[in-house]
């Protein structure tokens, strides 16, 4: 059983989005890349991003390059996402989620991330918090 946000659980997420038939596996405009700095870990700080271009959908270990959003959050906020009990526009509206960046530019590529996520929603059955 992966822990969330763990290299484990990373390699297993992008398995599965492999695996899908239901996500998009690529686009023809620019990258979208969804950096996620996520603070209060036992075992420290962890950064990963999402990027989804014309290669594909990536889940990447580490900061990206040239990110064009990113969210920061505490583990118990990006938990609470992974877990489905809380929407990552619910934690922004609530001030739970920090987000600098071109926002306009993600909005774009929505349907891709809610794609994303419900393939996703097996794994969250196989990890542990």
């Amino acid at each position: 059983m992966p822990r969330y946000l763990s290299p484990e659980w990373l390699e297993a997420a992008q398995r599965a989005i492999d695996a899908s038939t239901t996500v998009r596996h690529g686009t023809s405009g620019p990258d979208i890349v969804v950096q996620h700095v996520v603070t209060g870990r036992s075992d420290g700080v962890v950064t990963y991003h999402v990027r989804i271009g014309a290669d594909g959908v990536k889940l990447c270990p580490g900061e990206a390059a040239e990110p064009t959003v990113v969210f920061t959050e505490d583990y118990a906020t990006a938990a609470a996402i992974g877990r489905g009990e809380l929407s990552a526009q619910g934690a922004f509206m609530t001030g739970r989620i920090r987000v600098r960046g071109d926002l306009p530019k993600l909005v774009g590529q929505s349907d891709a991330f809610g794609d994303i996520d419900d393939v996703l929603a097996d794994l969250r059955t196989e990890t542990s918090y």
